[in-house]
Formats: structure tokens, sequence, C-alpha cells
């Protein structure tokens, strides 16, 4: 279900709430909600904290199920459902920060009070995530039944997707992740755990988190006496063993626990209504020169990879103190058909940001590309005031979106352009929402071009738009191109995150980045192994496994942005509270997967497998599930020939059984090669035939005695109902011309077989 169809149905849902009675006390009637059904509201009726929907197809057995109340008949049913959120009856919220990593617990309980007793539905939950949002899994409680996601291979799917919806478990959003729980009846408690891991933003020296806790009033129960209790546990632990400064948070916590490098905060209270803020919280590392470390860990007895672990982690100081490089940018933008309306808007809006910031030292250049190249200058320009003010005319009369997608011409002359740098760090920038068909072609001639050794060699920078562009191809042409990899699958983020993302790479103030080589007995595998440039706008860390001793300190080298040699010994340190396989588990995956893209190894892809299985991490290789475990008691019969006592006979014996139902994958796919050549927008679907007619089509590809006995007089009028006048106008000419060749009874036959 889209995002605009979850807010209509939210719409509906809470009008239905309307025929719950509830009792004497009027001061706890449903919101009004707006009739007219605009963005802004959209947007309000998305959750923005974790939720749970009663799903109403019927709308005949809304009611108070503590107090039943009569209601008028109701003639019809919800298409699509309705969904009226549901009651919550406690919350608790525990937030582990590790580097810029947060592994996110939400543990609640909510009540079906929308639905008659005698009767059940199915409850969707919704949890929207941070920065990044990743889904590690969900519990849920309910009666006699529980239910548990879990991890597998995408191989040990034995049943197919034949029970594979959308609405069973997927991403509403890239960042709302929705579950639905089948059959829950009236009057019932849902106790849902799910946890999740994000990203914090680091900027400044600061690390935000922003976690969504904000709750509307109609969650809030009915009865006042209810007790209704907020809990936040904070556990902050930034691996560097330096003092931590708390700058900033939206609830207030308490401070229970300070150590080196480490705090935990802890609030709770009993409220009257949920809390309407997220939680927000920001904390400093701080320094005034480059620092880091290296983290060894070793592995758990589950681990398929028994090889140690290491973490080496940069941070960049306080920007004041850091020289930035000189830069020469050349911007490599999309400007296909795909990238019509929103795309090229929100991506000129950025670009001229982002010129405007560059400095006149700097120089810069702009190509834009769809079939073909178009250049702003034959050279790269000084960014001057008035050469930006005229790129920014160029920007608004050359970015036209049209045309089809050719990646590999326009980033060969970004290359030749920035191929001879000279006292600057030479970047390129590449945007792009579409997938070509040489893409490890591209890949192929940026491996050869890359060199090592004194000379910096052109950054990529890649950003994908939407999910018709390839991501993996993106992030290892990034690896290979020692850069940074980011992505908007949203129209809406676009512009943010494309100005951030230009910000950190245009920020480098230490690049050529190398770690001293150990003693050769010495096996190592580092993710990534091309190493990226530190930016003062984001922390660095890299990860891997070893075999054989690692010495104390380990040396660090890089080149700063005054071209002067860097070098900082790293102490080498157990990690003792910092689980390295899951904190690194995201980054892992997505470098494996964009290595097992450009190398087809099915090999790296088993790895992937395993890395995702091992810690819950979705990819691209793997399936979530639902496990449904039903408990059953049975009284226990006493031996034959006993007379069994009272106690005996109220033992009960308890059996379970249990049922694994496939998610749709939650993986972002390799791109649409399909979609690029159609010019699709990102953010809308891929083209495919009208319900109504791929109904018609599939009656018409089987033979008239399968389908007799399987289609009535409903399913013609359901699917009659969803044409169009032409298809209507068409198939009655179909009929008449069938009935003309005496086919008549057949096709009265197909259609009413229980009248024949």
């Amino acid at each position: 279900m889209m995002a605009e169809d979850f807010a209509r149905s939210v719409e509906d849902g809470l009008k239905l709430s309307k025929r719950i009675y509830f009792g004497k006390d009027r001061a706890v009637a449903p919101p009004n909600i707006p009739v007219m059904m605009d963005k802004s509201l959209m947007d309000a009726l998305l959750p923005k904290s974790p939720m749970v929907y009663a799903v109403i197809n019927n709308p005949g057995i809304v009611d108070n199920p503590d107090i039943p109340s009569y209601q008028p008949h109701v003639h019809g049913r919800c298409d699509p459902p309705a969904l009226i959120p549901l009651q919550m009856n406690r919350i608790e919220l525990q937030a582990d920060c590790f580097f810029d990593n947060v592994f996110v617990q939400i543990i609640g309980s909510w009540r079906v009070h929308c639905i008659m007793g005698s009767k059940s539905c199915d409850c969707r939950i919704a949890l929207p995530m941070g920065e990044q949002g990743s889904i590690l899994g969900v519990e849920v409680e309910v009666h006699m039944k529980s239910y548990s996601t879990e991890i597998i291979a995408a191989e040990d799917n034995k049943d197919g997707d034949k029970e594979v919806r959308p609405e069973n478990g997927s991403y509403l959003k890239p960042n709302i992740f929705t579950l639905t729980i089948p059959k829950v009846d009236g009057g019932a408690i849902l106790s849902v755990r799910a946890s999740w891991m994000q990203k914090s933003v680091f900027k400044n020296g600061e690390f935000s988190i922003g976690v969504p806790f904000s709750f509307p009033e109609y969650v809030t129960p009915f009865a006042k006496k209810l007790p209704k209790k907020e809990k936040i546990l904070l556990n902050v632990n930034s691996g560097s063993g330096t003092e931590i400064v708390c700058k900033y948070t939206s609830h207030p916590l308490k401070e229970v626990r300070r150590e080196s490098g480490k705090l935990s905060f802890a609030y709770e209270t009993e409220v009257l209504i949920w809390t309407h803020n997220d939680f927000n919280f920001s904390y400093a590392v701080s320094s005034s020169h480059i620092f880091g470390g290296l983290l060894l860990q070793s592995p758990s007895v589950h681990d398929a990879d028994q090889r140690e672990m290491f973490s080496v982690y940069l941070f960049p100081g306080s920007r004041q103190s850091m020289k930035v490089f000189r830069r020469e940018v050349v911007f490599v933008i999309d400007i296909s058909g795909s990238m019509e309306g929103k795309p090229i808007q929100a991506t000129k809006n950025a670009m001229c940001t982002t010129l405007n910031k560059l400095e006149p030292k700097d120089s810069f250049n702009i190509i834009a590309f769809n079939g073909e190249s178009y250049v702003f200058s034959s050279l790269l320009e000084a960014a001057t005031e008035n050469t930006i003010e005229k790129a920014c005319q160029w920007i608004n009369s050359n970015f036209l979106a049209g045309g089809s997608t050719n990646i590999s011409q326009a980033l060969d002359k970004a290359i030749e352009m920035v191929s001879n740098s000279s006292g600057a760090i030479p970047l390129i920038f590449l945007v792009t929402d579409g997938t070509v068909e040489d893409e490890r072609h591209i890949c192929e001639v940026i491996k050869s071009r890359q060199t090592f050794g004194g000379t910096i060699s052109p950054r990529i920078h890649t950003f994908g738009i939407g999910l018709y562009c390839n991501h993996h191809f993106l992030r290892m042409l990034a690896i290979l191109g020692r850069g940074g990899n980011d992505a908007a699958y949203e129209v809406d983020s676009i512009e943010t995150r494309l100005q951030s993302f230009f910000s950190r790479g245009l920020s480098t103030v230490l690049a050529n980045i190398s770690l001293e080589a150990v003693d050769n007995e010495v096996e190592q595998q580092t993710y990534p192994s091309r190493l990226r440039d530190l930016s003062c706008e984001e922390l660095w860390t890299i990860s891997g496994r070893y075999v054989g001793n690692l010495p104390e300190f380990v040396r660090v080298e890089g080149v700063l942005g005054d071209f002067s040699k860097f070098v900082v010994d790293l102490k080498t340190r157990t990690a003792k509270d910092v689980p390295l396989d899951k904190v690194f588990a995201k980054q892992q995956i997505d470098i494996l997967t964009a290595q097992a893209w450009f190398s087809t190894s099915k090999q790296l892809e088993e790895k992937v497998s395993q890395i995702s299985i091992q810690t819950g991490v979705a990819s691209e290789y793997t399936r979530m599930s639902i496990l449904e475990t039903q408990r059953v008691y049975q009284s226990a019969e006493p031996p034959a020939g006993r007379k069994g006592s009272k106690k005996a006979n109220a033992e009960k014996e308890e059996t379970k059984t249990q049922r694994r139902v496939m998610l749709p994958s939650l993986g972002i796919g390799f791109g649409s090669l399909t979609a690029t050549m159609e010019n699709i927008p990102p953010g809308t679907e891929e083209p495919r035939l009208p319900e109504a007619a791929e109904m018609m089509i599939k009656a018409a590809s089987n033979c008239c005695e399968r389908l007799y006995g399987h289609c009535c007089c409903m399913c013609c009028v359901q699917c009659c109902s969803r044409m169009n006048n032409q298809c209507a106008v068409a198939l009655t000419q179909l009929c008449m011309a069938l009935s003309c060749f005496g086919c008549f009874e057949c096709c009265a036959a197909i259609c009413c077989p229980a009248e024949q």
C-alpha cells in the first residue's frame, strides 16, 4: 500500500471510530478529521511513532468490545480497508549508541478497543525509523499466539512467493516498516517488541540522534484512571574512551552512569497523555585535532567466520582547526526524461546552493547528461561570484529533463577534466536516477585508472535517486573511486540529502589514508578495501577480519589539506562493550553486495547471506519471514485404571503448532533497466496492465472447461466495475461478435455456471 493510500485508510478509520460508544464520558470523543485530503493532512496521518492499526474490511464489526451499543447496519465493505489506530497502554524506548550507529528497541502494548468482542480483524504494526533506518526484528504476543520475524536464506523459501503480499510486511516508505498480524479478537491486547538500527548525524564534532516518538491524542486510552507510563533508556558508547559531553535532550533524562567514553541515562514518568515530542539527543566527542583508535574483538562461538574482528575509527576534530583542501570539482548530473518535475527542480536548487559555498580558490565545471553530454565550460572555471552566477543561469537554462541515459560518456569527460590536478583534490559528483547496460564496464574502467601513491586520484562520489537506479553499482563506483555514496529514495528528500552529500564530499580534511603494513604473518580483510577520505562532517570507520597477532600500535598515514604528511599511531585495545559484528554488519553487507554484483560471485552472495542471517540485517540474498506459534493446552489424562485427582485433572499439557509466512524482499534491488529506458520518474510504479485487463487476459488464457466453475456473476461484476468506458465498450462488442458465431451459450456458461 502506498503512503497516500495508507493515509486515506487512516482517515477512513478515524471516521469509523465515531461509531464506538464511550459510555457517559464525553471527554474522550474521537478527533474531528477535515474532509479535504491534502498533502499536509496526508503527512499528518502517516505514523510519526510506533503505531498499531485495526484493519477494517467490514465496518459493521466496529464497536466497543466492553460496552456493546446499538449500531445502524452498514451496507458494503471498505475497499481498501480502513485503518483504526489502536489505543496504546504502555511504551518503552531503549537506544544504544555505538559510534554513529544507533540500535533502537521499542516495547509497547496496544488494545483492540474498536472491534466487537465476538469478532476479529487483522492488525497492522507501523514502525517509523530514524536516519537510514533498517528493521532488525519484531516480536508480538497476543492471547494464545506469538509471532516473530526471522531472516532466512532466499533459497530456503520452498513455498515460493505464493503467500507474499506487501500487506504482510514491507516498507510503506523507506523509513516506515509495516507488519500485519492476522485475526486478532476484539478486546485483545497486543504486546509488541521491535528493534531496528539507524544512523546518527555527525557534524561539527557532535552526534545527533532522532527517534520517532510523537504519539497522536487518539491513541490515549479512554479510561482516565488507567496508569500510563513512558520510559526511555539511553546508553552511549563512543568507543573512543574520551569524555562525552551532553549537548541537548528533548526529554528530562537523568544520568545514571558515567565512565570514560560511556554515558547512560533514564527517564520514567506517569503521564495523562502520551508524548507529542520525538526523542532527540545530541552529544559531543570533541577534539581540536584528528584522533582515533583500533578496537579488537573475538567472534562468538555461533559466528560462521571465526577470524578475529577489528575496527579502526577516526574523529576529524573541530572544523576551525582543520584546513580543507583546495578543490577542483566536476558535477555530473543526470537530466534524462525520468528526472522531469520535482527531481530536476530539487537538483537545481541543491546545485546552486552548493556552488555558492565554494571558495574563489576552488574551480569547478558542470556536465549535464542524458543520451548526450552538455558542458558548462570547456575548462574548469574559478569559483568567483560572477562565474557562479553564470553557472546558476546555465543550470536553469540547460537542466531540461528529456532523452535517455548515458553515464559513461559524461563520466569519461569529467575524469579527463581533473586528471591533471595539481595542488588540489579532484572531486567528481555523479547524480543519477537510472540504470544503464554498461555499468560493470564503467567500474572496470575506473578500477584500471585509479592510482596509489603520492598523487591524489580523482575521487568519485555517487548519489542515486529513487529505486530504478542500481544503488549497488553506484556504491561500487564510489568504493573504486575512494569517494562517498548516498541516496534519496523519496522525491521529497532529494534536495536536503543532496545538499548534505555535496557538503560532506567538499569537506575533505585528510586524503590518501593508509594503514601501516603489519607483519606478513597477519592475514587481514578490510571493508572497504580502498579507504575513502576523512571529511570534517563525517565519522571515518572501517572494519574487517584478521588472522594472526596485530601489534600494540598501528600507524595511520595520510595527506592534510595543505599537502603536508599526517601520521598518527593508534593503540589497539579490546572492545568489551561494543558488539563489532552487529555494529558494522550493515556496512559490510552493503560493501559485499556491491562486490558480489560487480564480480557476479556466488561465494560473496553466500557470505552476505551468512552475515544477514547472523545479525538480522536484511540483504538482497535473504528474506524476512514471520513465524506464527500457536499454543494449545489440553487437560492431562490420568493413567489407565487410576482415578485422577482434581489437581491432576486440572493440569494441562501445552502443545505448539507453527506456520511460516514469507514477507516481500526488503532489499532495494539492482535497479530497473526497463524503467530507465522508458523514463519512468522515481517514486512511480513501473507500467503494468490495469487490474481489470489482467483478469480478462488471465481468463482468456485458460480454456473454458478450466474456467468453468471458478467464475461467477460476482466475479464479472467486480471485474467490470474496474473497467473504464472504452474497455467496457470493447468487451460488449466482443460478446456481440461471439454471439453471432453461436458462442453466446459458451459465454453464459463461463460467466454464470450456477445458472446452467
